[in-house]
């Protein structure tokens, strides 16, 4: 069901916060565009917050496209620090993220994942125990290793999450070699998709022989919603 009008218009003004546990809150940011289909629960990555401008121009593009977003700050990153968290508590933010989505937006079906870290975060979440009321995980540059040091141990843990998985990689991926990506594929089955886009890195940053960075948001941002679609 859409969500009525009159919930955008209240929704898409000014920031939130919602706790997260024992009194510690966090910064949030909903986009809730009119007749929307689905509302992504989108975090960060490692480095930067919920207003960098990859994470805007997404909240914006994907309302163009139907899909309602809740972005959100991590502990860290809201006192400013480069330190991430704990695992636990980043798994307790994501939870409170799904819960606040679900309170903001509760006619809308639910979605999550996010940049890098945050994505990493979120599936790991829903491997320990899932996520009430989410249909699927997109990931938008998931991190399989760290640069220079290929492996998949970061993703043994997608064994357990029981829901589809949608993995936007770029081939230029320094953190997600194709073909260990390729055989993590494999393994989860038909619980796994992925959208490649070519030439593009971590960052989705592509050579500029090869077209600009504004297109590959665009092309990856329309598989996700196409991807959320699919599930409906």
């Amino acid at each position: 069901m859409p969500a009525d009008r009159g919930t955008v218009e209240a929704a898409n003004h000014d920031p939130l916060t919602f706790e997260v546990q024992g009194g510690l809150r966090v910064s949030a940011r909903l986009e809730l565009p009119a007749g929307a289909r689905a509302c992504y629960v989108l975090a960060h990555g490692a480095g930067v917050g919920m207003e960098h401008p990859f994470m805007s121009a997404a909240a914006r593009e994907l309302g163009a496209l139907g899909i309602a977003t809740l972005r959100y700050q991590f502990p860290y990153m809201e006192r400013r620090s480069r330190r991430p968290d704990p695992p636990a508590l980043c798994h307790a933010t994501v939870r409170a993220a799904v819960a606040q989505a679900a309170r903001l937006a509760p006619a809308l079906p639910l979605f999550a994942g996010g940049r890098s870290f945050g994505g990493r975060m979120t599936s790991q979440a829903q491997a320990l125990d899932p996520l009430p009321g989410v249909r699927g995980l997109a990931f938008l540059g998931f991190p399989l290793h760290p640069a220079g040091k290929p492996g998949d141990s970061r993703a043994q843990h997608l064994a357990d999450v029981r829901i589809p998985m949608l993995f936007v990689q770029g081939t230029r991926d320094a953190l997600a070699e194709r073909g260990l990506l390729e055989a993590l594929m494999v393994r989860l089955g038909a619980r796994a998709s992925s959208s490649l886009i070519e030439d593009a890195d971590h960052s989705f940053h592509v050579p500029a022989r090869t077209g600009k960075d504004s297109q590959v948001r665009s092309e990856l941002l329309r598989a996700v919603a196409r991807w959320m679609e699919s599930l409906l």
